[in-house]
């Protein structure tokens, strides 16, 4: 049996569940008690927020394993290989992760920051900002896509392998792909911290999933790994809504202070999400991609690393500098723009598969 016809018997969800429904509320609810409790009371977010290596910060890192081990528990290496048989989904996530994205963020940067809104912003952090927004479209999504694919019922072998390809095309094309767009003959990017990014993101998280979901099966078989699916998926979004609250006591104090600036620096980021999400699932949808496999594709083109993105802008610009900002207002939209883009697909499901 063929991977697409595999993949087209399984049940799929109709709709959201009632905590997923109005997750973008919690998500907005989240926000506001990050900053508001890390204006009343720092302390225990600078603690936290000290707690790094190599800019990546390990209390985030453990939310993201609670995050996305869930989703990786489904995975089943066994079938990875069927994964092949959709080369056209991930030859178009490809295309528009390295190909599109940094590049339509570089113009979009250009031309909503170096020019329609350069009146109303520092005149000194302009270079900065546009340099935040293009580290933000350099870095494709590896930890967030496994929660947006899993709510739009995306098939989890084929996020797991596109996550990993894109994280060695990362290994190798960040650098050249950043340096090229800010105009820059060189540099420095902090590679300890883009391959503990992946260690800490990826490698661990697939490793304790798959010893899990062996320990599973062999024990209760597959009505038991069902059975912690469902226990987990609540742990899964809670790590999801407690990482922004830490992300915003964070960094609540730029926000509260910049406004104008904040509202400025999302409008390319919002642009740039739905431009590639809707150019990815219109292509897929004319290569005849299953609409499981072209849900996971389109987000992975249309989401970003942040987590990656705001620690390479802290290193080689500063914790205060502009470029650090940019790249915190992608985290303040990535979830909200995400969340709709997660409704877009569900919502089109019938006019998709009409192709």
């Amino acid at each position: 049996m063929s991977f697409a016809a595999d993949t087209a018997r399984r049940p799929v969800a109709s709709a959201l569940g009632t905590f997923e429904r109005y997750l973008t509320l919690w998500v907005a609810l989240c926000i506001i008690a990050g900053i508001v409790l890390g204006r009343l009371v720092p302390g225990p977010f600078q603690a936290l927020g000290r707690m790094t290596v190599a800019e990546v910060n390990i209390p985030v890192a453990v939310l993201i394993w609670l995050m996305i081990v869930p989703m990786l528990l489904k995975v089943d290496f066994g079938a990875l290989h069927r994964v092949a048989e959709q080369w056209r989904g991930i030859a178009v996530t490809v295309g528009i992760n390295w190909l599109v994205k940094p590049f339509s963020m570089a113009v979009l940067g250009w031309l909503f920051v170096g020019w329609l809104f350069r009146p109303w912003l520092p005149a000194g952090q302009i270079d900065s900002y546009i340099a935040g927004l293009i580290l933000l479209a350099a870095a494709p999504c590896t930890a967030m896509v496994f929660v947006w694919s899993n709510l739009t019922d995306g098939e989890p072998n084929f996020t797991l392998t596109q996550v990993a390809l894109n994280d060695t095309i990362m290994v190798f094309a960040f650098a050249p792909i950043v340096g090229l767009l800010l105009g820059l003959s060189s540099i420095t990017v902090p590679w300890e911290t883009l391959f503990l990014s992946v260690v800490l993101y990826i490698v661990v998280p697939v490793i304790a999933a798959q010893i899990w979901r062996l320990s599973l099966l062999s024990h209760g078989g597959q009505a038991a790994l069902s059975a912690a699916l469902r226990r987990l998926q609540p742990v899964s979004l809670l790590a999801l809504l407690a990482t922004l609250v830490l992300l915003f006591g964070f960094q609540g104090d730029q926000i509260v202070q910049q406004p104008l600036v904040i509202l400025l620096l999302a409008v390319p980021i919002v642009i740039q999400v739905y431009l590639n999400a809707g150019l990815a699932y219109t292509v897929n949808r004319a290569f005849g991609v299953p609409h499981n496999v072209a849900c996971p594709s389109s987000l992975i083109g249309a989401s970003n690393f942040f987590e990656l993105a705001v620690a390479a802008a802290i290193a080689l610009f500063g914790f205060q500098s502009g470029a650090a900002l940019a790249t915190v207002v992608g985290v303040l939209v990535e979830v909200p723009v995400m969340l709709s883009v997660v409704r877009i697909v569900l919502r089109t499901r019938a006019w998709y598969q009409a192709a």
